[in-house]
């Protein structure tokens, strides 16, 4: 009897504070819509924060980043994290609406990506890629600039060009040639070009990059890369479908930075945040991010600093 009173003794005094203090982990389904171009490094920051979180299911829906957005504002579709290869998207789309802050966290730049195969590839260079590009017998494809930032990145790339090279109507000419090879997305034009429908692409260098794909360096003043021109590119402006019917959203050229938010009804918030720290950390997530080719620029003002979840302000400062 004594043995039994003991055992159960223990069983309430005990058990309870033990099963206290094991932590709860995270789990379900994290939704996570993102720009095409972060395909490669997202899917291997997946395989580790697996690694820590091995019950959380990740779903991934790579997508240009404008038909990201819109999967949340017109379709309705429930979403945890979106990132954007242009943070303007998210502010632009998701703030203040379906988001409530927007963090900063690599660039990048435009480049023309090409394979072995592709028609004067020994002669295309940075002084005449825009001759080659004309020719007739030569195809080059684009993504949408309706749907994907690289799209209407593409097309200020043109506008730039038009100025630096002192050629009026180039980008009429660039803009209305090969249009049966626009795409939704940019990673979409790889599949193209390794098929050998087409010669070259309008590309992110990190994806020509992961891609193991040869490209060709634009000049700084023409890719949106280099901060020192960012008064010039934003001359660059660019019209695209805005969040209602009929309407449309101004996009100005600047130097190319992603944005990374969480959704404010997102359905898995604690595995979205410890995602979103996993991914923004210096020696986790971006280091992948940067081998892939798009370096850090963590941390970066963000205005809306004050919405700004506490385990996240140290990848964001105030403006």
């Amino acid at each position: 009897m004594k043995r039994l009173l003991s055992i159960l003794v223990y069983s309430m005094l005990v058990l309870p504070f033990t099963i206290a203090q094991k932590p709860a982990g995270l789990s379900g389904d994290l939704i996570i819509f993102h720009a095409g171009s972060l395909s490669v490094p997202m899917k291997e920051i997946k395989a580790e924060f697996n690694k820590l979180y091995p019950n959380v299911n990740v779903l991934m829906e790579p997508a240009g980043s404008v038909e990201c957005a819109r999967k949340i504002t017109d379709l309705k579709k429930p979403c945890d994290i979106m990132a954007a290869s242009d943070y303007k998207v998210i502010d632009k789309l998701l703030i203040p609406a379906y988001a409530d802050w927007n963090i900063k966290f690599a660039a990048n730049e435009m480049c023309i990506a090409y394979t072995d195969k592709a028609k004067y590839k020994d002669r295309i260079n940075a002084k005449n890629w825009y001759e080659i590009l004309l020719k007739q017998d030569v195809a080059f494809g684009r993504a949408d600039p309706n749907a994907d930032p690289c799209g209407y990145r593409t097309v200020m790339c043109m506008l730039l060009s038009e100025t630096y090279y002192k050629k009026p109507g180039l980008a009429k000419q660039l803009s209305s040639k090969d249009l049966n090879y626009i795409r939704p997305k940019e990673v979409d034009l790889v599949a193209l070009l390794e098929s050998n429908n087409i010669d070259y692409i309008f590309q992110y260098r990190s994806v020509a990059v992961q891609h193991n794909l040869n490209y060709l360096i634009l000049p700084d003043q023409v890719n949106l890369k280099n901060i020192k021109y960012a008064d010039d590119y934003s001359k660059a402006v660019v019209d695209i479908k805005g969040k209602e019917p009929g309407k449309t959203e101004q996009m100005k050229g600047e130097p190319m930075v992603y944005g990374v938010t969480m959704i404010r009804n997102a359905p898995n918030k604690e595995a979205a945040l410890a995602f979103l720290e996993f991914m923004l950390s210096k020696d986790k997530g971006m280091k992948i991010i940067k081998k892939a080719g798009q370096p850090s620029v963590i941390p970066m003002e963000e205005k809306n600093y004050a919405a700004v979840p506490g385990r996240l302000k140290p990848f964001v400062k105030k403006p």
